[in-house]
């Protein structure tokens, strides 16, 4: 388990050959902001960053504070969710070294669907994650093809999902919060492992931050427990550090950046990666 000062130590050896393109999928506020803005402070501000999210105000204050680049042509830059479409973002950005996902809701609510039938909690923390990485898929090859990183990642809860109902994918017989907490993780982890199986040479990682001091967290959680929370700061450092140090293939990490394998509390098969790939893609095709 590395100390954060041996993590910031290898944040900060990052020297890339190329100028870096990351994309953050919810880098507005929480882990997503915490990643975005240590990826820029490593880079020195010399990266294309994107923060993709829905609070205007809060990316542009966000992208004020990066360091100001130093490389003719670089760019920060927003993209409102609503908007963000993969097409277009292709055609604008055609190479994606790092594309990060952590949109999430933390909500007592019960099933909230969306126009697609789909409940927006699992939406959020599991199609929109799948639909994203894979439209922009034609442009993370790009880089790799280029020799240069090429990564997708999903910040959620590697290690603590459940069974899942192949003959319930989505959950609309049987949702439950309990049911939905132990579903995402284990739809993420057959997402990255069916990814890497059709994209070599890729990196796909499912992490898991732990608990973060974020602006829902802190709404959430009982005050008490947020002196144990790791700050958004330190947990995007973290998180940083499992980004690139993962290799190519499927990777799973824990709160610490750690590499945590692929085998403890995994429910999937290669069956459940085939039924749940047809599942999502119908889900998800309009």
């Amino acid at each position: 388990m590395p100390s954060l000062s041996a993590v910031l130590a290898f944040n900060s050896s990052f020297f890339p050959s190329y100028t870096p393109v990351a994309i953050f999928v919810g880098g507005t506020s929480g882990i997503g902001q915490g990643m975005a803005e240590a990826f820029a402070r490593h880079t020195k501000g010399n990266a294309h960053i994107v923060l993709i999210g829905r609070n205007r105000a809060a990316a542009e204050s966000i992208i004020q504070r990066f360091p100001k680049p130093t490389v003719p042509g670089v760019t920060h830059e927003f993209v409102e969710m609503c908007t963000a479409s993969p097409g277009e973002l292709r055609a604008r950005i055609p190479k994606i070294n790092f594309l990060v996902l952590s949109p999430g809701v933390i909500t007592i609510n019960g099933r909230n669907e969306t126009e697609e039938g789909i409940d927006r909690k699992l939406a959020l923390h599991y199609y929109g994650r799948w639909r994203f990485i894979k439209d922009l898929l034609p442009a993370v090859k790009a880089a790799h093809e280029a020799g240069e990183d090429a990564k997708a990642m999903s910040v959620m809860a590697a290690g603590y999902g459940g069974k899942i109902d192949l003959d319930d994918l989505g959950l609309k017989k049987s949702f439950s919060l309990p049911n939905a907490a132990l579903a995402v993780p284990t739809y993420n982890d057959l997402m990255i492992n069916d990814f890497a199986a059709r994209h070599p040479g890729l990196s796909f990682i499912h992490s898991r931050p732990g608990n973060v001091a974020t602006n829902l967290a802190k709404t959430t959680f009982v005050p008490l427990v947020s002196p144990f929370l790791h700050s958004a700061q330190n947990a995007g450092e973290y998180q940083l550090y499992a980004l690139l140090k993962a290799g190519p293939g499927a990777v799973r990490t824990n709160d610490r950046g750690d590499d945590m394998g692929l085998t403890k509390a995994y429910y999937g098969s290669p069956e459940a990666m085939v039924q749940l790939w047809k599942h999502t893609e119908e889900a998800t095709t309009t």
